[in-house]
């Protein structure tokens, strides 16, 4: 078996370091002090982008660096899902590195949504724009009064009447909704509950200045708010779109969210083993910078075999996901379900283990501003749940495979 990159892949990689390390590390630490300081509590209504962030952009967009994650020559670079893979590990290195590249979710999941699903009207007033950078985007999906693990417990409703779509429902964790250049959410809801559970449910463009979609609030999570994209709760009542806005059509929404979720977690995984790679790099660092009782740390309690046990769980996840990537690639999404929920849970468990290893090493310093590591350990344990929680996709697997076992019988 062949494991290298192809030759394409190569020079985006390298493409990416270099960006990377030119024009983002250099700024690294003062980005996410400044971040915090434009953005300091919750009220999204005064959240602002970084000016660096928008002057990377700019940069990225001029050397090709751009909406790698779309397969299509025109519109992206042209890339595979398994192409695209460790470009997002590389971006996943710094949590506010993927917007730079039109990369961050949840706007790569939605112009991909738009990409494959929308219709030319949609994919002219919404998805151009995405692409080029000029609007963000939210995903409606979670709401508060239900157990969302599972998706058909839906609340929210999708109605038609006339020439309109009516919204009702109340949404929350919806990443992006504090973004000032928000400007719709992607919402599922139940609309067709006669159909069988999995064709009961429709997806609709509704734009945020909508008539009756109001936005409550912005969640913590573990005490930040993660501005200026946010957690938002929102709550639509009676709001009104024209017809047009329904993607693909009525009962349509968990095929279209098969689509969007294959892809979507490569890219969550493999930004999470780029975080995991650096949490390793800041502990060895520190390892070697700190002494105790006469020794560097990384020579005391134990900590080399933890290094170790770092990087062989770092390259196993990794591995795991590039094989789900190739999958999906060749074989697609609907059969490559086993790996792509393995992924999402061994990628965000792994480096859950690695940072908290990487704080561990930092002593008090790992849990303070000074360090991206009490960054790093909020995100990856937020993703044990964010997608889907972990018992969730392990109960796919746990399907998946009786159904091959009783199969094989």
């Amino acid at each position: 078996m062949n494991f290298e990159h192809s030759a394409k892949t190569q020079d985006y990689i390298q493409r990416i370091k270099t960006f990377m390390q030119d024009h983002v590390e250099p700024f690294e630490m003062q980005l996410y002090t400044e971040i915090h300081e434009l953005n300091p509590d919750g009220d999204w209504r005064n959240w602002q982008v970084h000016p660096k962030i928008e002057e990377l952009k700019t940069l990225a967009q001029e050397q090709g660096l751009w909406n790698l994650f779309l397969p299509d020559d025109e519109l992206g670079q042209g890339l595979t899902t398994l192409e695209y893979a460790p470009l997002a590990e590389e971006m996943g290195r710094m949590l506010f590195a993927p917007e730079i590249f039109n990369c961050n979710a949840p706007d790569t999941g939605n112009m991909e949504v738009l990409y494959h699903f929308g219709n030319d009207q949609q994919k002219e007033k919404w998805l151009k724009p995405l692409l080029a950078g000029e609007i963000r985007s939210v995903f409606g999906m979670t709401e508060p009064d239900v157990a969302s693990s599972d998706a058909t417990n839906m609340q929210a409703t999708i109605e038609e009447d006339g020439d309109d779509i009516v919204v009702n429902g109340k949404k929350w964790w919806s990443t992006g909704l504090g973004h000032p250049n928000a400007k719709f959410t992607i919402f599922m809801g139940l609309s067709n509950p006669g159909n069988d559970r999995h064709n009961q449910h429709s997806m609709v463009i509704v734009p945020l200045d909508s008539q009756g979609l109001d936005v409550k609030r912005m969640l913590t999570a573990y005490g930040d708010y993660d501005a200026p994209f946010g957690h938002g709760e929102m709550h639509l009542t009676n709001v009104r779109v024209p017809k047009e806005n329904l993607i693909m059509g009525m009962g349509k929404g968990f095929a279209i969210a098969q689509g969007r979720l294959g892809p979507g977690r490569i890219h969550h995984c493999m930004r999470t083993i780029g975080l995991a790679e650096k949490a390793l790099e800041l502990a060895i660092d520190r390892g070697f910078k700190r002494e105790a009782f006469g020794k560097p740390i990384i020579k005391l309690g134990g900590n080399g075999e933890r290094i170790a046990q770092a990087r062989i769980a770092i390259d196993q996840a990794r591995l795991l996901t590039l094989n789900a990537a190739w999958k999906i690639d060749n074989v697609g999404v609907k059969n490559a379900m086993t790996e792509i929920s393995a992924i999402k849970v061994a990628v965000p468990r792994m480096a859950q283990e690695v940072v908290d290893m990487a704080v561990q090493m930092h002593g008090g310093a790992g849990m303070c501003s000074d360090f991206p590591l009490a960054h790093f350990a909020a995100g990856v344990r937020a993703l044990r749940l964010a997608d889907g929680p972990d018992e969730v996709h392990m109960g796919m697997v746990t399907r998946l495979e009786i159904k091959k076992y009783m199969t094989s019988r």
